[in-house]
């Protein structure tokens, strides 16, 4: 058995466990298991996961917010109940902070930020990025089980697996948490960075934060997520959860544009895994335009009006 841990956010299971539920599958089929998902609640959208490969769904009831150290004993209790050989996550917030407690709970080993998986010798071996992504190695568990995070964007969504999927309830013993939830804002109506398709990223280059309107503009003619840089978010400009880098949020969009950016290599380790990297920037020797697909090189204040307008003809 394969268990897969899904999010949702009201009741819409989250793509990245879509992408962790279509790794899981695959996984499964190639190791003649089942496929099986753990789910908080429930989800309107679950029936979804039989085309995904899942084959049963296990609920249990829990509040609205659980805690890294609550999630790692629920996950464990689950595979007390359900003995899966493999547990799949999403390289997430959430699967970064609870992966190591699982594997050290649980005595297992744990590869991270995986995005490929082939059969060698009939074991699963996992392939993931190092060296900020400079570089890719192949890892394998020694006992053939373990706990594995997907990269976001790092895999793919395959919906053609035809399954039916049923839901069945798991008693599950919800621990007091240690963190307590006072308040809590959430944004509406936007993707999460780490699951959009397409960011709109934007540096120093723009010179003041009253500028940052013609970047949200193309955002949204786009349907895409804003990011910034390091120097801009601790200036003030943007707020500190669009800070993409090594110390920020490390992303894998289909396509990721760099206005006014020089590309840092602090800045390159959290988005060079972009399956495509547009550069906008005045300086020809600007490091960013190494990293680029598409580079284009003058001044962004002609630049992005002109591109916004063009856009807007395109509609």
């Amino acid at each position: 058995m394969v268990l897969v841990l899904l999010e949702h956010k009201d009741g819409e299971i989250k793509k990245s466990s879509k992408e962790a539920a279509s790794f899981a599958a695959d996984l499964a089929m190639s190791t003649g298991e089942k496929a099986v998902g753990l789910i908080a609640g429930g989800a309107t959208n679950s029936n979804e996961l039989g085309a995904l490969g899942i084959e049963e769904i296990f609920e249990f009831e829990a509040a609205d917010y659980l805690d890294s150290q609550q999630w790692t004993q629920v996950i464990e209790q689950a595979y007390q109940k359900l003995q899966p050989t493999f547990i799949v996550l999403s390289n997430n917030s959430l699967g970064k902070s609870i992966g190591g407690r699982i594997a050290v709970r649980l005595n297992k080993g744990l590869i991270s930020n995986v995005i490929q998986f082939k059969s060698e010798e009939s074991k699963p071996i996992f392939r993931k990025s190092v060296y900020s992504g400079k570089a890719f190695a192949w890892y394998a568990f020694q006992s053939n089980e373990g706990i594995i995070s997907v990269m976001p964007h790092g895999y793919g969504v395959f919906p053609n697996k035809n399954k039916q999927v049923t839901a069945s309830k798991i008693d599950i013993s919800i621990p007091s948490g240690n963190v307590k939830l006072k308040e809590r804002n959430l944004l509406k109506g936007k993707t999460p960075l780490t699951e959009a398709d397409i960011v709109v990223s934007a540096g120093r280059g723009l010179k003041d934060p009253s500028n940052w309107k013609m970047i949200e503009e193309l955002a949204d003619l786009l349907n895409a997520a804003t990011a910034c840089s390091r120097p801009v978010a601790d200036a003030g400009w943007r707020p500190h959860y669009e800070h993409v880098g090594q110390t920020g949020i490390a992303i894998r969009p289909n396509v990721y544009i760099a206005i006014g950016i020089s590309g840092a290599i602090q800045h390159l380790a959290g988005v060079n895994n972009s399956k495509n990297i547009v550069v906008i920037n005045k300086d020809p020797e600007a490091p960013f335009f190494k990293a680029a697909d598409y580079g284009i090189c003058g001044d962004l204040f002609e630049i992005i009006p002109k591109l916004n307008e063009a856009l807007r003809r395109a509609k």
